[in-house]
């Protein structure tokens, strides 16, 4: 029996999307063994969207690690194409079920065929959790050989959380932060893991964003990692409520102004069938 599948990115995070009528119980090794980049088809991770009787959606994401995300901003907006285009239709509107609760899709079309512009509700950014030590960033930079803080390139930070755990630090400039190194340094003091977001505002409304991501590693864009930093950057007085936020692979409008919503070009890659031959 062959198993379809199609690869969409949002601002280069990419997905495996398999539209199924039920789980797959081999969900997991699939993620593993699709997800790697050599010997794999490659993706950030996979989305298993079921397909009910009525047209409803729910949405099961595994990371490329095999562990299993509550939601992803960028891949619900994949998922979202993903439906469009099985259903024949440029245009769509459509509720999906996540763990972490119901998420409006919104699917326009642009004058690329392969491209759309899909908008997320993104639900409430709630409090996160407490790291597993006191003073995080003064520990991370003595685990790293660092004086503090500010040696490591952090200057503050707030946790958060969004149907997935995230820390939110700001610092002078993204680009000089090792992401391979001080990204996991701070996730392994969380007991869950937790994705790890370095941002620097340029303006009222422009955020600067690198990520590192619980299940995935370094990635080029992160849909809750941008939304959470809005939030966090607005609560600080850096941002106003709307603002665009640049990543390695894009940049998406986060709008904290009525429902959180998160906005963005989703590109369809391709078509995948694999047999079981």
């Amino acid at each position: 029996m062959a198993v379809r599948y199609s690869k969409h990115h949002g601002l280069g995070n990419d997905f495996l999307i398999q539209l199924a009528d039920s789980l797959p119980l081999d969900a997991v090794d699939q993620a593993v063994a699709l997800c790697d980049r050599r010997t794999g088809l490659g993706a950030d991770g996979l989305i298993v969207g079921i397909v009910g009787e009525g047209g409803e959606i729910s949405m099961h994401l595994f990371n490329s690690d095999g562990s299993s995300a509550a939601v992803s901003g960028n891949g619900l907006r994949c998922l979202a194409q993903a439906v469009a285009r099985r259903r024949g239709v440029a245009a769509l509107e459509i509720d999906v079920t996540t763990d972490a609760g119901i998420r409006h899709c919104s699917v326009r079309a642009t004058d690329d065929q392969r491209t759309a512009i899909v908008t997320v509700d993104m639900g409430t950014v709630s409090a996160g959790p407490t790291p597993d030590v006191e003073d995080l960033i003064g520990s991370v930079a003595a685990e790293l050989g660092a004086t503090g803080g500010e040696s490591i390139g952090v200057l503050r930070f707030q946790t958060c959380d969004i149907g997935n755990p995230h820390v939110v630090c700001e610092v002078v400039d993204p680009d000089e932060i090792a992401l391979d190194v001080v990204g996991p340094a701070i996730e392994r003091h969380f007991a869950q893991g937790a994705n790890v977001s370095f941002v620097t505002s340029s303006g009222s409304d422009r955020l600067k964003l690198r990520v590192w991501e619980r299940g995935a590693g370094v990635t080029s864009a992160c849909g809750t990692g941008a939304t959470v930093a809005g939030h966090v950057f607005h609560g600080w007085g850096l941002i106003g409520p709307r603002t665009v936020v640049q990543m390695p692979g894009g940049e998406a409008v986060v709008d904290l102004a009525g429902p959180t919503t998160l906005t963005g070009p989703t590109t369809h890659v391709a078509d995948i069938e694999i047999s079981d031959d």
